[in-house]
């Protein structure tokens, strides 16, 4: 998978976490920047990618991405991209 289809597969993750299908993100994309992406949200979020990249993000890791660009090149760093949704 390549960054654009990583950001089409969060996206799709998200979305179904805020029950919003038209949601589109971006690299420089922030929890503050999605209206109901709340802390709440957020782990429901990062429970989703996990399952569907295969990978298992350490808490500090969690709580250190700072937008959506951090956790697409966390995925292609572990090789998750490879085996992807």
């Amino acid at each position: 998978m390549d960054e654009s289809a990583i950001l089409a597969e969060l996206s799709r993750i998200l979305g179904e976490v805020l029950d919003d299908a038209t949601l589109s993100l971006g690299m420089t994309t922030e929890r503050a920047d999605v209206p109901g992406w709340d802390s709440f949200a957020y782990i429901n979020f990062i429970v989703g990618v996990e399952t569907a990249f295969g990978v298992k993000f350490k808490v500090a890791e969690v709580e250190s991405f700072p937008d959506v660009g951090a956790i697409v090149r966390a995925l292609i760093a572990r090789g998750a991209a490879a085996k992807g949704a």
